[in-house]
């Protein structure tokens, strides 16, 4: 693979070699280097520089600027203030270094792999068996998705894991209904799809539902099927496993709406660990970890007490002999770090389980299955929103279905989409494709263009507009792209370091060049929201380059059109990879 180096990335080593040249007795002297308002770049370290060797900064600004290396990549460089370095890099260069990354073959555009991959477990996308997936189930499915992408396009090994609910008491309740009520799982017509499978486990729910709370015969037969479940009986596994086959068939369809690939070997639920749960808590009290309180078997910790002062216990097993959730998740870890291999154990969940992920991570670090050498985060997210701040809801209170949110966004994306098809020939078929990717593009990139763990406002009016930070923008700014190359007739795309740059090139190229630096930035602080502001910068500024720099002008020489192309499409090639790492597609024609 044809890595890259940045630009940022040459001048910072030129400058430091250049420290070090003019400066041998500063040691290992960083030059500050970050973008500027008043050149390309600006470096900063040598005020720091001369308070420690006390000496006259802008004398050692002269001494590094005259160290540096004549012609190539730099232009200027002005001393400017008490010693800061103002510098602006050579057209020549900045061309130059992006057709390497054009030049790229594995469609990476110079983009490396980073030194330190290691293994990344990721938990995320966690519905429940038996119940409907509802707005409070996206934020971990969509910000999981795209952290997955981005931390395998950097070199990570990642393994998925969706812990999903597929364990505990209401299943006595299901099983003992069906077992008494045969058919009770059974499709008018046979074959299940998504809706059909849900539309029956609802009404299977709220049948046995009835049932348990108003007779206690069923109840006490409910009860004893738990324990049954539990001890492993093969007639009671075979009910439960139709339960989370038939709620898999419901999973998958709403995943294929979300544009995501969820595959069976990855979902490994609450029962995947139900062998690990008496070994886990016997290993917690033999070593000390946790202790019997109560008759439970507890971890303590001194930050943690509630109202009355007293210290609150993560419950590991219950008093009558039943595991927590505790139990569960810090079997997980054992099983992920013992057997997966894992460095990094990722949990995309929401911040109100901070609390519990904070105990479960120290108790296994208590434990020694977490420790220098491997780390457990909870990558926590906030609350999706309406438009009124709060919770969102249905105008009855009641929990959106993550489906019809979707199908309320596929809906009006198609509207938007429709509204211009007419100027660029779609036909229905693209139409309602299209739609399809604007309205999931516009749910995924509102999520994600927001720091995880704030809140943010479901606004689908705001999401699709064509103006703005939203997708639409950017899918738009993709497409019209292909638009201009599609004209472009017998003009290729070419590099060509020989011209000179209008500044609106020169900001569109500078900006290209640090798609690498970004990526690295994201997946090290799991920060999809970075790449959304990145791709969003990119699409404003290749605005503001069609508004000063005509691309197809008859008045153009034949260099500066084929340099043009280049740009264009190499923004486009960064648009549609930075776009496809957050899961969201870029059509050709909008």
């Amino acid at each position: 693979m044809a890595s890259v180096p940045s630009l940022a990335s040459t001048l910072q080593q030129q400058l430091t070699d250049a420290l070090t040249a003019a400066l041998p007795d500063a040691g290992a002297a960083d030059p500050l280097l970050r973008r500027s308002d008043r050149a390309d770049f600006q470096a900063n370290g040598i005020l720091a520089l001369a308070k420690k060797l006390k000496g006259n900064p802008r004398e050692l600004a002269a001494q590094v600027t005259a160290a540096l290396p004549a012609g190539g990549l730099i232009k200027d460089i002005e001393v400017s203030g008490p010693g800061f370095l103002n510098i602006t890099l050579t057209d020549k260069a900045i061309v130059e270094t992006l057709a390497a990354r054009a030049a790229d073959g594995e469609g990476r555009l110079g983009v490396p792999l980073k030194d330190d991959a290691g293994t990344t477990v990721i938990d995320y996308a966690q519905p429940n068996v038996a119940k409907e997936m509802h707005v409070g189930h996206l934020r971990s499915a969509v910000i999981g998705d795209a952290v997955v992408r981005i931390l395998e396009f950097t070199g990570e090994n990642v393994v998925r894991r969706h812990h999903i609910g597929d364990w505990g008491t209401q299943f006595g309740m299901l099983i003992q209904y069906l077992i008494e009520h045969p058919g009770a799982l059974k499709h008018e017509g046979g074959a299940s799809d998504g809706e059909a499978a849900m539309s029956t486990l609802n009404r299977v729910y709220k049948e046995s539902r009835v049932l348990f709370d108003s007779d206690e015969e069923f109840k006490a037969r409910s009860r004893d099927r738990v324990v049954a479940l539990q001890a492993g009986d093969a007639e009671t596994l075979e009910l439960w496993h139709r339960f989370v086959d038939e709620s898999k068939i419901y999973f998958h369809s709403v995943f294929d709406k979300l544009d995501m690939v969820i595959d069976d070997p990855d979902i490994v639920g609450e029962s995947g660990y139900n062998d690990m749960l008496e070994e886990t808590c016997r290993i917690l009290e033999e070593t000390g970890v946790a202790v019997r309180s109560e008759g439970a078997l507890c971890v303590f910790f001194d930050d943690v007490k509630g109202p009355d002062g007293n210290k609150v216990p993560l419950i590991v097993k219950k008093t009558n002999g039943g595991y927590g959730y505790a139990a569960t998740d810090l079997s997980a870890i054992r099983n992920r770090v013992q057997d997966l291999k894992a460095d990094t154990l990722l949990y995309v969940v929401d911040a109100r389980q901070s609390l519990h992920f904070k105990m479960v991570f120290e108790t296994a670090r208590r434990a020694g299955w977490l420790n220098e050498d491997v780390k457990a985060v909870q990558l926590a997210f906030g609350t999706v929103l309406g438009k009124d701040g709060k919770p969102f809801k249905t105008r009855e209170g009641e929990t959106v279905r993550l489906e019809d949110l979707l199908d309320e966004a596929v809906t009006r994306a198609t509207a938007v989409v429709r509204d211009k098809a007419d100027k660029v020939g779609l036909s229905e078929e693209e139409i309602v494709e299209n739609g399809r990717y604007v309205g999931i593009g516009a749910v995924k990139y509102a999520d994600l263009s927001t720091s995880a763990v704030r809140d943010y406002k479901f606004d689908l009016d705001q999401m699709v507009a064509l103006h703005g930070d939203t997708s639409v923008y950017l899918q738009y700014a993709y497409a019209r792209i292909q638009s201009i190359l599609r004209k472009a007739g017998d003009a290729v795309p070419a590099a060509h370091p020989e011209l000179e740059l209008a500044p609106a090139e020169r900001a569109l190229g500078l900006h290209l060049d640090q798609f690498g630096e970004v990526l690295a930035e994201v997946g090290a602080g799991y920060e999809p929201h970075k790449l959304a502001a990145y791709l969003y910068q990119l699409a404003s500024h290749l605005t503001t380059f069609y508004d000063q720099c005509q691309v197809l002008s008859p008045d153009n020489a034949p260099e500066v059109v084929e340099n043009r192309l280049f740009l264009v499409e190499l923004t486009a090639r960064t648009l549609h990879q930075g776009m496809a790492l957050l899961g969201i597609r870029t059509p050709e024609r909008l």
